[in-house]
């Protein structure tokens, strides 16, 4: 594919409250690269995940994906499009349904897509788990587990891109490193692209190329993420990095 693999631009949403979450946001992420959004919460970064994934319409603006204006697709095209734009979200126990096990969780969202459910597990083996795993219910796992149920459920359709909500926020901070490593390794192998969502810029700085730091619904300052670290221009990039805490385990 020519060109960027998602383009969002100018995105604008207000919510009925009269808050505006999102405003003016414009962003690319090309295939096979990772760009973080970091921000404290109420900073408008997951509700831009959301206009991104078309869970919310935007007031104004555009999201395009592999060349497709999102926004103009009527359902029946935008389907075929969902297979390749997948999501991990932050809490992976309430997102997994408390009465499936763990293989018919991953299996339903391949056949969601008219995808055989034969890949179960290799898709589990492919993120640290055994087939034994297929077996449990999301209450069995402990908080690491979870996570990587989650990403083998977004994987299992080999996605395009995976946008990821604040998918380690809830984990230790040596269990956080593994699952970073998981995607970076993951990312290695298939060539799939993240948007990254996170309040943590140490995670950011772990996992993404670059990074696009958000308050009060607006980007505030962007760059790679390298420069963001060793050199912030804003303020409120300063005052981010300023309450980091270090990840503990090897990270890549």
């Amino acid at each position: 594919m020519n060109g960027p693999l998602l383009v969002a631009e100018h995105l604008t949403k207000r919510f009925p409250s009269g808050v505006v979450a999102v405003d003016d946001v414009s962003l690319v992420v090309h295939a096979g690269e990772s760009v973080g959004l970091v921000g404290e919460s109420g900073s408008g970064k997951s509700t831009t995940a959301r206009l991104v994934l078309r869970l919310l319409r935007p007031d104004s603006g555009r999201v395009r994906f592999a060349g497709h204006d999102l926004a103009g697709l009527p359902e029946r095209r935008m389907r075929p499009l969902r297979a390749r734009i997948q999501f991990v979200p932050q809490s992976p126990r309430t997102s997994l349904n408390p009465r499936l096990r763990v293989g018919e969780s991953i299996a339903f969202n391949l056949r969601a897509h008219g995808l055989p459910a034969g890949r179960v597990p290799e898709l589990l083996e492919q993120v640290g788990l055994t087939a034994d795993h297929a077996r449990k219910r999301p209450r069995e796992l402990s908080g690491g587990q979870a996570q990587r149920v989650a990403i083998a459920r977004a994987l299992a359709t080999r996605p395009d891109l995976v946008v990821c909500d604040e998918p380690v926020s809830a984990l230790d901070k040596s269990v956080q490193a593994r699952v970073l490593n998981l995607l970076a390794r993951l990312q290695r192998e298939t060539g799939v692209a993240y948007l990254f969502i996170s309040h943590d810029l140490a995670v950011v700085e772990h996992l993404c190329d670059r990074a696009l730091v958000m308050r009060g619904g607006k980007v505030v300052e962007e760059g790679p993420t390298e420069t963001l670290w060793r050199s912030p221009r804003h303020p409120y990039t300063r005052s981010l990095l300023a309450a980091v805490r270090p990840l503990t385990g090897e990270l890549p």
